[in-house]
């Protein structure tokens, strides 16, 4: 996502509250995405300010943002909470996530090219070096795989509402990342198996086996009701 600048006060503050509302928007970002901030927990300015070491406008013009990712939501007129969370929520992610994805890489299969192939390993490779405990730079990573599964179907619009539905979706995987028989599923090897049916370009395959991905935490959160816990 691109974060739009903030509206200036005077030339000589501009860049730096821009940069603070930037830092502010990551940080809340990421703690609401990992559920450090409960789903539906309320989110107070000046809680947040002293949190954060930054000034209230920065916190606030983060949470305003936010509400554009469907992340937070503003519950009055001054005031925000953490989006709640509900298996309706994350069902309605899946299924137009499974469609809008599928149409994506069917549409970089068609289109394949030794460049994207070669990228696609590499994001492979290096998701496979990384560890998983190093949160940050796993999750970049693990993106970076999957949007570069979907990345030459040339379609910019459909790549953003792809990238958008799997940062929503980030927030349900770590509430199923909680529980220890999830834990026990083997992710990697679901990864190398999309990966070598789209090297293959077995579209149909391919598919598959991305959508199964995608429905296997689908099928874990509403059988152990995580999401209902919420």
């Amino acid at each position: 996502m691109t974060i739009s600048a903030v509206a200036p006060v005077s030339p000589d503050k501009a860049p730096r509250i821009t940069s603070a509302t930037q830092i502010a928007y990551s940080e809340i970002r990421r703690m609401i995405v990992t559920a450090e901030i409960p789903p539906g927990e309320k989110l107070k300015i000046n809680n947040l300010k002293d949190l954060l070491q930054t000034g209230a406008s920065p916190v606030r013009e983060a949470l305003s943002l936010l509400t554009s990712d469907q992340l937070v939501e503003r519950i009055d007129q001054r005031g925000f909470r953490s989006a709640p969370v509900s298996q309706a929520h994350f069902t309605e992610i899946l299924t137009l996530r499974c469609a809008l994805e599928e149409m994506a890489l069917r549409q970089s299969i068609a289109n394949a090219t030794d460049t994207w192939e070669e990228n696609l390993v590499l994001a492979h490779h290096r998701l496979t070096r990384a560890n998983p405990i190093d949160g940050a730079e796993f999750e970049e990573l693990h993106k970076t795989f999957h949007m570069a599964l979907l990345t030459n179907c040339h379609s910019p619009i459909l790549l953003l509402y792809c990238s958008q539905l799997y940062d929503l979706n980030v927030r349900y995987r770590y509430i199923a990342g909680r529980s220890l028989s999830y834990k026990r599923r083997d992710v990697s090897s679901e990864h190398q198996q999309i990966l070598a049916a789209t090297v293959a370009r077995d579209t149909d395959l391919a598919c598959e086996r991305l959508l199964d991905h995608y429905q296997k935490t689908g099928t874990f959160l509403q059988d152990t009701g995580l999401v209902l816990s919420q």
